[in-house]
């Protein structure tokens, strides 16, 4: 409902819209992709998906689906969950999408080895794609997870000396941490760089049976995200710089809502 809306507002409506359109645009392209499996000589497997040159059907659906995810990851950013914290920046918007991106890439996870396993056991027919697709998948999950654990600052933080700490230190330790977020993504880009513009331009392969372009998509993928993480950090820097000093326990760690769902689950299996 447009009420419940987090920042997307009155576009809420139509992003979601967009979002059912090309997510029915893709389920039908992969169903009739599996129906002309079992009718056709030519049909498109999973090793020709990823190699889309000259193959329109097979670029309509990676089209559809980069457009299904990325209109789901906004809509399904323009909610907040019960154990996030509040949105203090404009960049929280983008780490947030990806964050709810990276959640979708898990379920994928999940079905590709579902896939995997029904396949295999079932009708003895493994695929040389599944296991792949899978790691494939799971680095980004890996690398976008690192950007939301920062917008959400829920990375390992030691507060022990901190909260001891008058409000002109910790801002001076604040700044100190992002000056070495920052010196460790300038370091990583400066000598990284070049290996990933190659292995991005030649699409570098991985060089097996199924041969996606793992490296030259992942390598690039790293670079491009810590920067992503260093400007969240700075981004958390600016938003959190006077607020009031915070001083914290180990009752904080306790997650209430976590704990009534638990006790709700175990009364309704009374």
């Amino acid at each position: 409902m447009e009420q419940d809306s987090v920042w997307l507002g009155s576009l809420r409506q139509p992003v979601k819209m967009g979002m059912i359109g090309c997510a029915g645009v893709t389920f039908a392209l992969f169903a009739f992709l599996v129906v002309n499996q079992f009718i056709s000589d030519t049909a498109l497997g999973m090793h020709e998906i990823i190699r889309p040159q000259g193959k329109p059907l097979a670029m309509l659906m990676l089209v559809s689906l980069a457009l299904s995810l990325l209109l789901a990851g906004i809509f399904l950013s323009d909610t907040q969950g019960a154990i996030e914290g509040d949105r203090s920046g404009p960049f929280d918007i983008l780490s947030i999408i990806c964050a709810r991106i990276a959640m979708m890439g898990v379920a994928f996870i999940v079905i590709v080895m579902f896939y995997e396993v029904v396949s295999r056991y079932v009708f003895t027919q493994p695929t040389m794609w599944a296991n792949e697709l899978s790691l494939w998948i799971a680095s980004f999950v890996f690398l976008l997870a690192g950007l939301y654990a920062m917008q959400q600052r829920s990375h390992i933080r030691i507060y022990v000396i901190y909260d001891m700490m008058p409000r002109w230190m910790q801002r001076l330790s604040d700044c100190i941490s992002v000056f070495l977020i920052w010196l460790f993504t300038f370091s990583l880009v400066w000598g990284g760089f070049n290996d990933a513009w190659v292995r991005m331009l030649r699409m570098e392969t991985f060089g097996t049976a199924w041969d996606p372009p793992l490296p030259g998509t992942v390598k690039p993928a790293i670079l491009i995200i810590i920067v992503l993480v260093a400007i969240q950090a700075l981004s958390n820097l600016i938003a959190d710089w006077n607020k009031v000093p915070e001083h914290r326990s180990p009752a904080d760690e306790i997650d209430e809502t976590e704990i009534e769902n638990i006790r709700r689950t175990l009364e309704e299996k009374k």
